[in-house]
């Protein structure tokens, strides 16, 4: 097990080095660095410009480029930030906006993926011990519902129902529907922050819930229908060891796959929510960066995306191992 993770740590440096190289490349070409700080920068002379080029990188060819902004980067991690580009709009340090941001998504994400993939198996198990009855024909068509609805509906339609109908009902909104605190609040305040998490998390565990149930199902009806299973109940054990021991674990292991995958990818993953919302996370520090075409702010963005992507990927090969003892990594 060891040698295997050290071997994927080791491929998985070379990986994010190509990975990032390819974005930085597509960025550069998207967003034109240069334009962007002009158009943020109006009263620029060409004097201005060049020194922002010469600055960023940006007067050499791709490569020439890439390294010098993935040097400034490795150094940016050990000082805090200090060493990397400054945003092109308002010249902030980007690590600040960009720590807050992180902060905000892996909290919606982590609360909502656990209510999401607890209720999802959950529900996904109780449809597939009775394949075909009522219940598992409500489970599946609630999840196919569920799936249907894209995120901008279901965050228009929960915003709705619990601001302005319930307002008009009752005289007053029951839940917030933007941001992380109201505005003007000073200081941490646990119940204010979970009253404005409660539609965000909501609408993503919906679309959590509806694909983790069908996942579940199909894999353990498939588990349910193998010669191992009849071999377990025939050898006296009981149903209930039959279905935690042998049944439900090794139906997980191709919903690992997806969870390390959706979790991996999470961090930039909400974008559509957390802009209905007005929630500040990565989602929409991405798209403020990219409407402004700030290449210092994307870049680092980038890089946290498929850092994360490749290590829950390695945590999804690991986990493999664990639930099916069979499976030899090294």
């Amino acid at each position: 097990m060891t040698r295997f993770i050290l071997r994927r740590l080791l491929w998985a440096i070379p990986t994010l080095l190509l990975v990032t190289f390819m974005v930085y490349v597509a960025i550069r070409l998207g967003t034109n660095p240069s334009e962007a700080y002009q158009r943020s920068n109006p009263r620029a002379n060409a004097a201005k410009i060049r020194e922002y080029e010469e600055l960023n990188n940006l007067t050499g060819n791709y490569f020439q480029g890439y390294w010098g902004w993935f040097s400034g980067f490795l150094e940016g991690l050990t000082n805090g930030g200090e060493s990397w580009q400054r945003s092109i709009k308002g010249r902030r340090e980007v690590w600040p906006e960009l720590r807050d941001a992180m902060a905000n998504s892996l909290r919606l994400g982590a609360a909502a993926s656990f209510v999401g993939i607890t209720i999802g198996l959950s529900l996904g198990v109780f449809a597939a011990l009775r394949p075909g009855s009522l219940r598992d024909a409500t489970v599946n068509t609630g999840a196919f519902v569920a799936f249907s609805i894209p995120p901008y509906v279901s965050a228009v339609l929960l915003q709705l129902l619990f601001a302005v109908m319930w307002s008009k009902w009752f005289g007053e909104t029951l839940l917030p529907t933007s941001g992380v605190y109201p505005a003007g609040q000073q200081g941490f305040d646990l119940w204010l922050m979970l009253k404005h998490m409660i539609l965000p998390v909501s609408v993503v565990a919906i679309q959590i819930i509806a694909v983790y149930a069908r996942y579940m199902r199909a894999s353990l009806l498939e588990v349910l229908n193998s010669d191992y299973m009849r071999t377990a109940r025939s050898k006296g054990i009981s149903e209930r060891r039959v279905l935690v021991s042998h049944a439900v674990r090794n139906s997980m292991i191709p919903v690992v796959t997806v969870a390390a995958i959706d979790i991996g990818g999470i961090l930039g993953g909400l974008i559509i929510t957390e802009r209905v919302f007005s929630y500040p996370g990565m989602g929409d520090f991405f798209l403020t960066a990219f409407d402004n075409g700030d290449f210092p702010q994307l870049m680092p963005f980038m890089v946290i995306i498929v850092t994360a992507v490749i290590m829950f990927n390695l945590l999804a090969d690991v986990s493999y191992a664990w639930l099916d003892p069979r499976i030899r990594l090294d």
